[in-house]
């Protein structure tokens, strides 16, 4: 007995040991370098950052987050009627297919294209804790037409899905491009990507070839062999896999070129000084823009992360597309705000500036909306 309660007391004390250690050894065992170069306006040689400002959180912000106080109460689960989208969508057609969260299905001219793309059941690092999803993919994995072009946002779980990523690449091959450092995290789990700086642009030719900037051709764009070119946009977030990482690699939007018009994603972002969607607008005109929507409230402890569907409408007010989805809600809870929430403010936004309802759609799961031609 004694021999037990010396070992039970040894075990004790090397734990306390380790947990008065645990706040000095365990953050650098945690964190990544993701990426190095020279320091910028937004990269300080080691993290990078945003531009101008956050502003401040009010008084007792975390405490009531950590609290969860006025936290909505979300249903375990959602009905969601799937569907099958068609292989393809060619010539001018253009076809949007909000899968959940910030995935998106876009086919247009031939191409099918994938915005941050998460088919797991939890945005999270381990598959048995973590923000669960409440609603299914609005198409299954196994119904998803082969992929193209897949883009993605930023390293948080609910945008970089490695599971999901790892299938595609396996399936289909496509081109994955994304914001700098982030590749380094997709060439360890295997997954091949193009990273650029915000402003990077590259135009993917249909041989398979990749120049930079647009090339000349006599005979008019989309006439010398282009598939689609994409450029990467600043929007106002930030980045991390296990918290000491933070910021260690680059969060993005992205403007896509098509034949049949151009699409802007947002990726996740808070609004800032909104110098980013002023300069994304430039790249204008846009026929489809993507618009995180939900996941903004407290807002005094979410506003410098992401942006409330006032904010969203402005974005899309600025960036004036032919149509826009919102999208980020409904999904995972990771905000305060109930489930329905986001798509009720837009639908009052609507009606308040007397904006036909299909310009800014808000739907579930699934639903397959044709996009109209840039104006």
């Amino acid at each position: 007995m004694r021999r037990v309660l010396r070992w039970l007391g040894t075990g004790l004390f090397f734990l306390l040991v380790a947990l008065c250690f645990a706040p000095t050894l365990v953050p650098p065992l945690l964190d990544r370098v993701y990426y190095s170069g020279p320091p910028s306006d937004h990269f300080d040689g080691r993290r990078f950052f945003n531009p101008g400002a956050d502003p401040p959180r009010g008084e007792g912000a975390t405490r009531r987050w950590m609290a969860g106080e006025g936290r909505a109460r979300w249903p375990d689960h959602v009905p969601v009627r799937q569907t099958v989208p068609p292989r393809r969508v060619a010539g001018n057609d253009m076809r949007m297919t909000w899968i959940g969260h910030s995935t998106v299905l876009v086919q247009t001219a031939g191409l099918n294209i994938l915005t941050d793309p998460i088919w797991s059941d939890r945005a999270s690092p381990f598959s048995f804790a973590g923000p669960k999803r409440v609603r299914a993919p609005g198409v299954r994995f196994e119904d998803l037409p082969k992929i193209d072009l897949v883009v993605v946002s930023h390293n948080h779980y609910d945008h970089m899905d490695l599971r999901t990523l790892k299938r595609l690449w396996e399936r289909d091959r496509p081109r994955i491009v994304t914001s700098l450092g982030n590749d380094t995290i997709l060439a360890r789990a295997g997954i091949p990507a193009l990273a650029f700086d915000w402003g990077g642009h590259f135009v993917q030719k249909r041989d398979g070839a990749i120049v930079s900037g647009n090339p000349a051709c006599a005979a008019g764009p989309w006439q010398c062999g282009e598939a689609y070119a994409v450029t990467v946009e600043r929007v106002h977030h930030w980045g991390s896999r296990w918290l000491s990482d933070r910021n260690r690699a680059l969060w993005s939007g992205f403007t896509i070129e098509t034949p049949a018009g151009r699409i802007f994603f947002a990726g996740d972002t808070g609004w800032g000084d909104g110098s980013w969607v002023r300069e994304a607008a430039r790249h204008g005109p846009f026929r489809l823009a993507i618009i995180p929507i939900g996941a903004w409230s407290p807002r005094d402890f979410m506003r410098s992360n992401h942006i409330d569907p006032g904010e969203a409408w402005r974005a899309f007010e600025a960036l004036a597309p032919a149509r826009a989805i919102g999208v980020h809600w409904g999904t995972f809870q990771l905000s305060f705000e109930a489930i329905d929430a986001p798509p009720r403010a837009i639908a009052a936004l609507a009606r308040a500036r007397r904006v036909p309802a299909d310009r800014f759609v808000t739907t579930e799961p699934g639903a397959t909306f044709s996009v109209p031609a840039a104006p």
